[in-house]
């Protein structure tokens, strides 16, 4: 059932205090809390509900918590521990007095992600109407923008052989404890043996006894496979429960480093695709691919970010442009004059191709193109800061379902991380003004 709509009450408590009694009205968490929209949002959600049941939490409480973890690179649990005790946490999801306890269990928040999908965006259009309204956005950014694809780490252990039979083996017995399904042995005390040996002879470079100990892995994890396919002949709610597992292990035992196609390199995560970057420090990486919009040229407030999106299924950056100039469009409400990319983009499938200039291309770059141009690489330390200062160097959410929605709220809690700071300067700005104005005049001597 659709939640109850927060209503404030100036009335006092003999036994509470008033969260306004306590902060700063003037902070500047406090003034964003007030220019963000929570009734267009609670509209924007409504459709998510059914019109029976028990009421829901308010949509002001959990919303507020996913974007302040991510305006402030918390975990789910980290914010909920810091909301106990910061006052201005409380505010901002909407509380009147201050609470000593956390209303809600921590899985509130995964819930709401999920029940939110899709609807995730209306938070990132809702962090560029604030900027807007704020000053630190100009509506003629938006014409401009920059276009570039990352990585999106999961979090997973690297993939090596050993370390992926080890966890299938690990993961069906999982399973049939869960079942009740008796296995004829279990092999989980050999298998981490081997799986210890085997990284210890691989870092030795004895690299016979490392293939040995793969091998062992490799037979352990086929005699477990059939055993539970004997096991579970004829139960066909226990075979469904086991179909998924069973088909990653056999995956995991088939495959081998160096063949071609579709290789699996997680177990608890299929999800996870391997991406070439190219770099010394980092060749691949495991995770999806992420597209980022950004504004060419630096708003007053700094440089935001337009749209973000994962890609599943590692498409070529080109052949992903034209849905990305559409959607950016959708989001922001705006049409794009000219967009700049990176010789990724080269054969893309833009709907305006004369306006998408490449970096290095020189026919037809001139002037006010050519500084744009320049600025194209402005894209890169935005990108590490949504990594560093946000959640996009690690996604610990689960699924295909979890890579969208982390990279949406990171791109969310970036613009409120930038508009926290605009209002926190810009309030600075007022009050030293004020202090000037306040301050005694010098008065000049009569002697003199």
């Amino acid at each position: 059932m659709r939640p109850k709509k927060h209503e404030a009450t100036r009335e006092g408590d003999l036994f509470r205090s008033r969260l306004d009694q306590i902060i700063n009205m003037k902070h500047e968490l406090v003034q964003l809390g007030g220019k963000i929209d929570w009734a267009w949002i609670d509209t924007e959600i409504a459709p998510l509900y059914s019109d029976k049941g028990r009421p829901g939490i308010e949509s002001r409480f959990v919303v507020g918590l996913l974007l302040l973890k991510h305006m402030f690179g918390l975990s789910d649990e980290g914010v909920c521990e810091r909301w106990v005790y910061d006052p201005y946490f409380q505010h901002f999801t909407g509380e009147t007095f201050f609470q000593h306890t956390f209303p809600h269990e921590r899985s509130d928040l995964s819930h709401w992600r999920k029940r939110l999908g899709d609807k995730l965006d209306l938070l990132l259009a809702e962090s560029l109407r604030v900027a807007h309204d704020s000053g630190a956005l100009r509506i003629r950014d938006l014409a401009r923008v920059t276009v570039d694809t990352t990585v999106q780490p999961k979090n997973i252990a690297f993939p090596t052989d050993a370390r992926l039979l080890h966890a299938a083996i690990k993961g069906l017995n999982r399973l049939a404890r869960r079942h009740d399904v008796r296995l004829r042995q279990s092999y989980v005390r050999v298998a981490r043996q081997a799986a210890m040996m085997a990284g210890r002879y691989a870092h030795a470079k004895q690299f016979n006894r490392h293939h040995r100990q793969v091998r062992f892995l490799r037979t352990r994890l086929g005699r477990l496979i059939r055993d539970i396919r004997r096991r579970i002949a004829g139960r066909q709610a226990i075979e469904a429960a086991f179909e998924g597992a069973l088909s990653r292990a056999s995956q995991i035992r088939s495959q081998r480093q160096r063949q071609r196609g579709w290789k699996l390199y997680s177990f608890h995560a299929p999800e996870v695709e391997c991406i070439g970057k190219g770099k010394a420090r980092a060749p691949y990486e495991f995770g999806v691919k992420v597209s980022i919009v950004t504004t060419n040229a630096c708003s007053p407030g700094g440089q935001f970010v337009l749209y973000a999106a994962a890609l599943p299924g590692n498409p070529y950056d080109g052949h992903t442009l034209r849905a990305t100039i559409e959607d950016t469009q959708r989001l922001t409400g705006r049409e794009i004059e000219r967009v700049y990319v990176d010789k990724g983009y080269r054969g893309h499938d833009a709907p305006q191709p004369r306006r998408v200039f490449i970096s290095g291309q020189k026919r037809g770059v001139f002037g006010i193109i050519k500084r744009e141009l320049r600025r194209r690489s402005a894209v890169e330390p935005l990108i590490g800061h949504l990594k560093e200062q946000g959640h996009l160097g690690r996604c610990y959410l689960k699924g295909r379902a979890g890579d969208a929605a982390n990279a949406i709220l990171t791109a969310a809690g970036y613009n409120f991380r930038r508009i926290l700071a605009w209002l926190s300067r810009f309030l600075r700005l007022i009050l030293s003004a004020l202090m000037a104005a306040l301050a005694p005049q010098p008065t000049l001597n009569p002697a003199s």
